[in-house]
């Protein structure tokens, strides 16, 4: 499958330009909230790493799939399927999208991203997140924009409560959307914690042909 629809294609970049990530959790009372925040907090703290297989929808209800690398603070791998020229990487400081198709590359800030939340366990969730309502105690659902920079867009993350894993919470997907009203859902599956990723996983080949390799 090759990427012909441009969409597609924005769905993807969706997932870098947005900004600072936050989540959005379920609860109704601010102390209920309060908690559930730092249960949140927690997760990512004791979450050093987790591979996932992902499915990516856009606003169209077109899907892709891939594999998910995740290794904190900061390093993220999005490796889309079979015909599929697009790569999402990052390394720590920076978010790249490359684009095998026309050979471009671009970057981001990671702390600029929707994943900045996700990737830094360190941030303070409750300068940027809200907890949602969801119907279910095992469902938490958070919110998460920079109320400072409203261009940067939003991402809600949602969790299910899940005792085997870090804080008894696992991370189920997200959903980001641009201030263009742009929308991409990404579902995560087959989710493993905290397992042992070198840090070569975050490498890529550069397409540009002043530049070979990285």
């Amino acid at each position: 499958m090759t990427l012909k629809n441009p969409l597609t294609r924005l769905a993807a970049w969706t997932l870098t330009p947005l900004a600072v990530a936050g989540l959005a959790i379920v609860v109704p009372a601010a102390a209920q909230s309060s908690s559930t925040l730092a249960s949140v907090q927690s997760h990512l703290k004791l979450t050093s790493s987790m591979t996932a297989d992902f499915v990516q929808t856009d606003r169209n209800g077109q899907r892709l799939s891939g594999q998910l690398t995740l290794k904190r603070p900061g390093k993220i791998r999005f490796q889309y399927q079979k015909g599929v020229p697009l790569l999402i990487v990052g390394d720590g400081s920076s978010l790249t999208m490359i684009d095998y198709e026309v050979r471009q590359v671009q970057r981001w800030p990671v702390k600029n991203s929707p994943l900045g939340a996700l990737l830094d366990p360190d941030r303070d969730l409750t300068k940027y997140a809200r907890v949602l309502p969801t119907g279910s105690n095992e469902v938490l659902s958070v919110e998460v924009k920079d109320p400072a920079r409203p261009e940067y867009g939003t991402i809600t993350m949602v969790f299910v409560r899940d005792a085997a894993a870090p804080a008894g919470l696992r991370l189920r997907g997200w959903v980001a959307l641009d201030s263009q009203n742009n929308r991409t859902r990404i579902d995560l599956s087959n989710q493993k914690f905290n397992v042992a990723v070198a840090d070569s996983a975050f490498r890529w080949t550069d397409p540009r042909p002043t530049k070979r390799g990285r």
